[in-house]
Formats: structure tokens, sequence, C-alpha cells
């Protein structure tokens, strides 16, 4: 018997018809090779969780500029593409689906990560408080530069590059990173940029360099195969905003007009539990979205379903759960109990809590 059924219902999302609502979030595992080539274990861990309505992949540099944490992969080297195009073949062979978020982290990056030990850069000069993974473990984040115009017209170009370059590694669609304090959020949010040029200062200048993104590729890729993700309530790598609400209002419509394939919204980061003016928020933002919407954040199983029947969410995104849980819709469709993840494997290391969590293969497994 199918429990939480609203979760198993088809769904149109965009160009896509995806054959669950139970899709996976995109998650930083820190296991690709130096030069940010994914390694071949992501290829049978992507194939194990196939069965999501549609996976989002761990956030992807889309420059060597945009690395910001120790062995991360990117989307701008043949090599890059080339394996990557590996993952997207093995899923798509499993009837799987996938889309790459396309990640540039800004300030949230350490110069020992990034080419000739270069300063990262930001929408302004303004160290984030917050800690990234290198080499030596965890450290401050460096200073950053502000972009100068000329920068912000080769990021550009290397959203462009790595959008084309999706899209020869095999994606279904792309996502565009806005969220969690990375560069286009320090762009939007008023605590980090402190520009006074066409990107700073009003709210339509900060949402300038967001649209350009879109704009970009856009080129490549169809609206209905593009989605972006935000993160309102900040929360995140030393982001903030004086006026949250008029701001991501501002930017979800602009985003609406688009007509995109989808809005990821993060409702709520992993430890932190929102609060009644938090959850208000995010209800009042979401009601300006005319499109698919997918939640993400401490939802289970039950609350996904009842989001779903409520309208309140087209689909939901799960991370650590399909971490622990390769065929985390089954489990979910059955009642089954879950594997619990291990936290000291989810960044680094081999495939000990990457490739090696166990699907359910006796009736043992299947009793909730």
């Amino acid at each position: 018997m199918t429990q939480n059924a609203a979760l198993f219902s088809p769904v149109q999302m965009g160009a896509l018809d995806l054959p669950n609502r139970v899709l996976m979030a995109p998650l930083t595992r820190n296991r690709a090779q130096g030069d940010g080539t994914p390694k071949a274990m992501a290829v049978p861990y992507y194939r194990q969780r196939a069965s999501a309505g549609l996976i989002f992949t761990e956030a992807t540099q889309i420059s060597a500029m945009g690395k910001g944490y120790l062995d991360t992969p990117g989307i701008y080297t043949e090599a890059q593409v080339t394996a990557w195009k590996k993952v997207t073949d093995a899923i798509h062979a499993a009837g799987g689906r996938v889309f790459l978020q396309l990640w540039h982290v800004g300030r949230i990056s350490h110069s020992s990560l990034l080419p000739d030990g270069r300063a990262p850069l930001s929408a302004s000069a303004i160290r984030a408080d917050a800690q990234t993974f290198t080499a030596n473990g965890f450290e401050d984040c460096s200073t950053p530069d502000a972009m100068t115009e000329v920068q912000i017209t080769q990021t550009l170009a290397e959203y462009r590059h790595a959008a084309k370059s999706a899209k020869e590694a095999g994606f279904d669609g792309i996502e565009v990173h806005a969220a969690n304090g990375y560069l286009l959020d320090q762009f939007l949010q008023d605590g980090s940029n402190h520009r006074d040029d066409a990107y700073g200062g009003s709210i339509e200048n900060r949402m300038r360099f967001l649209q350009e993104v879109l704009d970009v590729v856009g080129e490549i890729w169809s609206p209905d195969r593009t989605g972006v993700r935000l993160s309102p309530l900040g929360q995140a790598n030393d982001i903030s905003d004086t006026d949250p609400e008029t701001l991501f209002a501002a930017v979800i419509e602009m985003l609406d007009s688009r007509k995109l394939a989808y809005l990821h919204m993060v409702e709520a980061f992993p430890g932190s539990t929102p609060n009644d003016d938090d959850s208000a928020l995010i209800d009042r933002l979401r009601q300006l979205w005319s499109g698919f919407y997918i939640a993400n954040g401490g939802y289970e199983a039950q609350s996904a379903s009842d989001a779903i029947t409520s309208g309140t969410a087209d689909a939901v995104t799960f991370g650590r759960p399909f971490i622990a849980n390769p065929d985390l819709p089954e489990r979910f469709r059955i009642g089954a109990k879950l594997n619990e993840p291990d936290a000291d494997t989810f960044y680094g290391g081999d495939e000990t809590g990457y490739t090696d969590y166990p699907f359910m293969d006796h009736p043992a497994d299947k009793v909730a």
C-alpha cells in the first residue's frame, strides 16, 4: 500500500515529466579531484539515487575563481564535462533525470583555493565572518576584492560557458544557485553589497547581476529547463539584508515574469527551526510565485505529503535522507524505516558514507 500518496503523483515541471515529487537536494560532498573533475565513484553514487523524481547535483563551480571548498567539482573544463557525462549517462540509463546546480561562491573562499593565491571576488570588499574548508582544515574566509565591471562581465561569460558545458555533459537542465550567501546572494543582500554603481544601492540594481546571469544562461537553456534557488531567511555564510521581505518579493516577482521551470526555496537550514515570523515570511513570498514551487528544509515524508496536498509545494527536496537512503522514494512509498546518515562521512573521503549505504533487501527493512 502506498503511503503519503501525494508524493507519488506524477507532475510536469517545466519541460520535464517527473514520476514522483521526492527530489534529491544539492548536497556538497567534497569528493572530486583536486582539479574539480568528478571522481569515478560519483557515477554509482548518482545512479543509485536515480529513483528520485529529479536529482540536483552537488553545487558545481562555474570557474576556477568560483571555488570555495576543497575537492568540489567544476563544469568548465573538458575533463570535467567528460566525467559528468558518465554521471548523466548512468542516471538516464537508470530512468532518472538530473539538473546541474551552477555555483560561484564569491567571498566564501580562501586564497589557497584560488588560482595564483588570488583574493576571492564579491560584490564588495567585505570579509565574511565565516569559515571554509581548505587543505589545512577549516580556515577563516579571505577578504574579497570588490568585482570591477570588467570582472562582472568575465564572470557572466563564465556562467554562459558553464551552462554550455552542462548541456554538453548531458544534463536535463540547470539550477542557478542564488542562495546561502554565495556570490549572487552577496549581490542581492545589502549586508554584503555596499556598491555605488549600477550593481548596488537600490534593489533594482542589486538584482541586476542575477538578471544578467539568467540572460546569459538563457542563451543556452530555455526557461522551462532553468530554475533558481533562493534562501530569503539568510542564516548562512554571514549573509543579511535590512529588508529581506521587500528584497525577495522583488526578486521573486522578477523570476516569476521569466516563466522559469521552478523556484527552489530554502525554508529552513539544517539545525534551525523557523519561528512564526520566518514561516509567515516564507508563506507571503511563496504566494508571489505562480509557477512550480520546490520546498526545502526540514521536511519528512508526512510533512512533505501534507505540503503537496495543501498546495503549498509542488515537490520537496530531501538532503541528508538521500545521503543515507539511495532508495528513499521507495522507502517513503511503503513506510519503511530509514538508514541513519553518518555525519562524519558527509564531507570528503572515499566510498564509505557515499556509495555503501544499503538498499532495502530483506523483509525486516520494510517494517516502519
